[in-house]
């Protein structure tokens, strides 16, 4: 079931059927009514950014481990001189996204989160560094923005996933097959942990040290 770019370790893995999958995702009413999207820039997204870019959509991408001050990409369509298929893609949005800062984004009205496995209450696992939840925190969202996925069905378990404080649950799950509206209750992130940091990930991560910066000793526990 498994797609280029191979191996599956310590990635999103593409899957078969990604694309079907995206087709069941723009179908639903949180897709239709969202006008700026946040998407993961990881392969078997890459259909989700392309219908969202047709559609008219602005797409904003992180840039990989938030390593940069301009930490996001913004893909406007009307903008991309009918490139849409490039920029839909890794390379294509790093040279044609507009790179930009948290402060600069604006709202956003949905959020597609790549993703290792999942379970229908809305558990989720990434590559697990983090970064998908720190970028939620950025403060662009809050708990009634839907967060979806789109993944195989084989990545849906039955086992338990373990979640912390600081993980983001999930609002829907889409698979070729079916959409799982999780009906989750456990609320998302409404801040950062600062204390979960070490000054290394702040270091290589701009912008969130200039946002530690701005926030008062006595309130770092979250911002």
């Amino acid at each position: 079931m498994a797609r280029f770019p191979l191996p599956l370790h310590d990635r999103i893995p593409n899957f078969a059927g990604a694309e079907a999958a995206a087709r069941r995702l723009i179908e639903l009413r949180e897709w239709q009514a969202a006008r700026r999207i946040k998407c993961n820039p990881d392969a078997p997204q890459r259909a989700v950014r392309l219908a969202a870019l047709r559609e008219g959509k602005t797409v904003l991408m992180a840039v990989p481990r938030l390593r940069t001050a301009r930490c996001f990409l913004r893909l406007d369509p009307r903008t991309l001189g009918g490139k849409l298929a490039q920029a839909a893609t890794i390379k294509g949005a790093t040279a044609l996204g507009v790179p930009v800062p948290p402060e600069a984004i604006g709202r956003i009205d949905l959020i597609v989160a790549g993703s290792v496995a999942v379970h229908p209450t809305g558990a989720r696992l990434g590559k697990g560094g983090g970064y998908s939840d720190l970028e939620f925190a950025l403060g662009l969202v809050d708990d009634d923005t839907p967060v979806v996925t789109t993944v195989h069905e084989l990545q849906v378990l039955d086992e338990a996933i373990p979640m912390t404080e600081h993980d983001v649950p999930l609002d829907l799950i889409v698979t070729p097959e079916r959409v799982i509206r999780t009906g989750r209750r456990r609320p998302k992130p409404a801040g950062i942990f600062w204390e979960k940091l070490s000054d290394e990930q702040l270091a290589v991560m701009p912008a969130l040290a200039k946002l530690r910066r701005r926030v008062k000793p006595s309130s770092r526990r979250r911002a």
